[in-house]
């Protein structure tokens, strides 16, 4: 299984190539932008562990750019701890978000834990889901609303069709962190109402008066399905 290095410091690059081989993955690695998008390409790898500081391209438009062209896992690796470029790795569809300095063992426990989630998703024939006008189609991973296709991110539609599966169902957003993210993911519980609101922005007729996504005041989300 290919997972592929993003980080321009050779020593860092090293190390997790190396931890990576020892669990039994064949590392790729890359020192730029022009690397990772060549190689991510040409190898097609099954995960992508990215920093965010590279010299030629910042690593949030780097995954935005993979994210425009396929739903390879991504872990992004940070020097800078703060809260907002967690989110927004989150929001351009990063699955996780390590900070450095890291334990090599937690890191190969994120490469596990996200490969097993990004197989456990797309290795399951599931039926398509329609209801409220909304089209869901797994296997293609495509979305429309109304017959309109909408263009979501991978970790948006994983929370769209998590909720509408389990239709009129309340979840809290401790638990919809621990189905959709997985309960080994560190991320905050205001990165489920990021994407709602970015769900809410995409496939609500008015975001301001939503008639899908529902909150459930003091408690977490609903999918109501009716328009």
């Amino acid at each position: 299984m290919k997972v592929l290095v993003v980080d321009d410091e050779i020593p860092i690059l090293d190390a997790v190539a190396y931890n990576l081989r020892k669990e039994g993955f064949q590392p790729l690695t890359a020192e730029d932008a022009e690397q990772c998008m060549r190689l991510a390409k040409s190898e097609k790898p099954e995960l992508i562990i990215l920093d965010v500081m590279l010299p030629s391209a910042s690593g949030f438009d780097i995954c935005k750019r993979i994210r425009s062209e396929s739903h390879t896992p991504i872990i992004m690796l940070t020097a800078r701890a703060d809260e907002t470029d967690r989110v927004v790795g989150l929001e351009l569809g990063a699955d996780d978000y390590v900070t450095k300095p890291f334990s090599m063992r937690e890191l190969m426990a994120r490469v596990k834990t996200v490969l097993r989630r990004s197989n456990a998703i797309t290795g399951n024939i599931e039926e398509v889901i329609d209801i409220g006008g909304i089209h869901i189609d797994s296997n293609r991973y495509e979305v429309s609303v109304n017959g309109d296709p909408v263009s979501l991110s991978p970790k948006e539609f994983d929370l769209l069709k998590f909720l509408a599966r389990h239709h009129d169902q309340v979840f809290t957003r401790q638990s919809l962190l621990d189905s959709v993210w997985g309960p080994a993911a560190f991320v905050e519980d205001r990165t489920v109402d990021v994407h709602i609101r970015w769900l809410r922005e995409k496939i609500e007729a008015d975001p301001s008066q939503p008639r899908l996504l529902i909150t459930v005041r003091g408690i977490g989300y609903k999918f109501c399905g009716e328009l």
